[in-house]
Protein backbone atom coordinates (compact mmCIF):
# COMPACT_ATOMS: atom_id res chain seq x y z
CA UNK A 1 0.00 0.00 0.00
CA UNK A 2 2.80 2.22 1.01
CA UNK A 3 4.68 1.84 -2.02
CA UNK A 4 1.78 2.39 -3.88
CA UNK A 5 1.45 5.53 -2.38
CA UNK A 6 4.68 6.46 -3.42
CA UNK A 7 4.58 6.02 -7.01
CA UNK A 8 1.31 7.88 -7.29
CA UNK A 9 2.82 10.80 -5.60
CA UNK A 10 5.62 10.05 -8.25
CA UNK A 11 3.48 9.95 -11.28
CA UNK A 12 1.36 12.64 -9.71
CA UNK A 13 5.11 15.02 -9.45
CA UNK A 14 6.04 14.03 -13.00
CA UNK A 15 2.94 14.83 -14.38
CA UNK A 16 2.88 18.30 -13.07
CA UNK A 17 6.39 19.22 -14.21
CA UNK A 18 5.69 18.00 -17.18
CA UNK A 19 3.24 20.20 -17.87
CA UNK A 20 4.26 23.16 -16.05
CA UNK A 21 7.22 23.04 -18.78
CA UNK A 22 5.25 22.79 -21.66
CA UNK A 23 3.97 26.59 -21.62
CA UNK A 24 6.70 28.01 -24.60
CA UNK A 25 8.12 31.30 -23.68
CA UNK A 26 6.56 34.23 -25.54
CA UNK A 27 10.14 35.25 -26.64
CA UNK A 28 10.36 31.28 -28.12
CA UNK A 29 6.86 31.30 -29.44
CA UNK A 30 7.30 34.19 -31.43
CA UNK A 31 10.80 32.80 -32.88
CA UNK A 32 8.98 29.88 -33.71
CA UNK A 33 6.01 31.49 -35.78
CA UNK A 34 8.96 33.77 -37.37
CA UNK A 35 10.59 30.61 -38.99
CA UNK A 36 7.17 28.27 -39.11
CA UNK A 37 5.84 26.97 -42.66
CA UNK A 38 3.42 29.28 -43.54
CA UNK A 39 0.53 27.33 -43.03
CA UNK A 40 1.21 27.22 -39.71
CA UNK A 41 1.77 30.70 -38.87
CA UNK A 42 -1.79 31.88 -38.71
CA UNK A 43 -2.27 29.50 -35.23
CA UNK A 44 1.37 30.64 -33.96
CA UNK A 45 0.45 34.47 -34.56
CA UNK A 46 -3.07 34.46 -33.02
CA UNK A 47 -1.47 31.95 -30.39
CA UNK A 48 0.86 35.12 -29.40
CA UNK A 49 -1.59 38.20 -29.69
CA UNK A 50 -4.12 35.89 -26.98
CA UNK A 51 -0.87 35.70 -25.06
CA UNK A 52 -0.86 39.64 -24.98
CA UNK A 53 -4.35 40.31 -24.61
CA UNK A 54 -4.23 38.48 -21.21
CA UNK A 55 -0.88 40.20 -20.63
CA UNK A 56 -2.40 43.53 -20.90
CA UNK A 57 -5.35 42.62 -18.97
CA UNK A 58 -3.00 41.48 -15.86
CA UNK A 59 -0.88 44.86 -16.76
CA UNK A 60 -3.53 47.27 -16.71
CA UNK A 61 -5.02 45.68 -13.32
CA UNK A 62 -1.59 46.02 -11.89
CA UNK A 63 -1.48 49.65 -12.85
CA UNK A 64 0.99 49.25 -15.04
CA UNK A 65 -0.71 50.98 -17.98
CA UNK A 66 2.25 52.06 -20.38
CA UNK A 67 3.49 48.36 -20.12
CA UNK A 68 -0.17 47.11 -20.76
CA UNK A 69 -0.89 49.68 -24.05
CA UNK A 70 2.61 47.67 -25.32
CA UNK A 71 0.74 44.17 -24.71
CA UNK A 72 -2.09 45.71 -26.64
CA UNK A 73 0.15 46.86 -29.50
CA UNK A 74 1.80 43.52 -29.72
CA UNK A 75 -2.09 42.04 -30.19
CA UNK A 76 -2.66 44.48 -32.99
CA UNK A 77 0.96 43.45 -34.85
CA UNK A 78 0.41 40.04 -34.35
CA UNK A 79 -3.04 40.23 -35.16
CA UNK A 80 -2.18 41.07 -38.32
CA UNK A 81 0.12 38.47 -39.41
CA UNK A 82 -1.92 35.97 -38.36
CA UNK A 83 -4.32 37.49 -40.86
CA UNK A 84 -1.80 38.15 -43.41
CA UNK A 85 -0.73 34.46 -43.16
CA UNK A 86 -4.01 32.96 -43.21
CA UNK A 87 -5.34 35.17 -46.47
CA UNK A 88 -2.01 34.13 -47.99
CA UNK A 89 -2.23 30.31 -47.75
CA UNK A 90 -5.96 30.48 -47.35
CA UNK A 91 -5.74 28.15 -44.29
CA UNK A 92 -6.84 28.30 -40.63
CA UNK A 93 -9.28 31.50 -42.01
CA UNK A 94 -12.26 30.22 -39.64
CA UNK A 95 -10.02 29.64 -36.34
CA UNK A 96 -8.24 32.73 -36.89
CA UNK A 97 -11.27 34.98 -37.78
CA UNK A 98 -12.99 33.29 -34.15
CA UNK A 99 -9.96 33.98 -32.08
CA UNK A 100 -9.75 37.52 -33.39
CA UNK A 101 -13.74 37.89 -32.17
CA UNK A 102 -12.74 36.75 -29.09
CA UNK A 103 -9.49 38.54 -28.26
CA UNK A 104 -12.26 41.99 -29.35
CA UNK A 105 -14.22 40.99 -26.93
CA UNK A 106 -11.79 40.28 -24.03
CA UNK A 107 -10.39 43.61 -24.76
CA UNK A 108 -14.24 45.24 -24.62
CA UNK A 109 -14.12 43.55 -21.38
CA UNK A 110 -10.81 45.06 -20.45
CA UNK A 111 -11.72 48.50 -21.22
CA UNK A 112 -14.61 48.62 -19.06
CA UNK A 113 -12.39 48.50 -16.23
CA UNK A 114 -10.10 51.21 -17.16
CA UNK A 115 -10.09 55.02 -16.39
CA UNK A 116 -11.40 57.27 -19.57
CA UNK A 117 -7.71 58.12 -20.13
CA UNK A 118 -6.44 54.43 -20.52
CA UNK A 119 -9.21 53.08 -23.00
CA UNK A 120 -8.48 55.31 -26.03
CA UNK A 121 -5.51 52.78 -26.91
CA UNK A 122 -7.34 49.40 -26.49
CA UNK A 123 -10.52 50.70 -28.56
CA UNK A 124 -8.75 51.49 -31.32
CA UNK A 125 -7.01 47.90 -30.97
CA UNK A 126 -10.91 46.94 -30.70
CA UNK A 127 -11.59 48.59 -33.87
CA UNK A 128 -8.84 47.10 -35.60
CA UNK A 129 -9.36 43.44 -34.71
CA UNK A 130 -13.25 44.17 -36.11
CA UNK A 131 -11.61 45.03 -39.85
CA UNK A 132 -9.58 42.16 -39.03
CA UNK A 133 -12.68 39.95 -38.81
CA UNK A 134 -14.41 41.83 -41.83
CA UNK A 135 -11.71 41.18 -43.91
CA UNK A 136 -11.36 37.35 -43.02
CA UNK A 137 -15.02 37.31 -43.41
CA UNK A 138 -14.76 38.47 -46.97
CA UNK A 139 -12.27 36.35 -47.82
CA UNK A 140 -14.06 33.40 -46.42
CA UNK A 141 -17.31 34.34 -47.85
CA UNK A 142 -16.59 36.68 -50.46
CA UNK A 143 -16.62 35.57 -54.32
CA UNK A 144 -13.30 34.09 -56.09
CA UNK A 145 -13.40 37.08 -58.09
CA UNK A 146 -13.73 39.04 -55.23
CA UNK A 147 -10.52 38.07 -53.27
CA UNK A 148 -7.90 40.61 -52.88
Amino acid sequence: MRSTLIVAALLFTTSLAAFGGKEESLQGLIARAESAKPQDQPALYTEIAERQVASADQLYAAGKAEEASAAVQDVIKYSDKARDAAVKTGKKLKQTEISVRKMAAKLRDVKRGLAFDDQPPVQAAIEHLETLRTDLQAHMFGSKGDKR
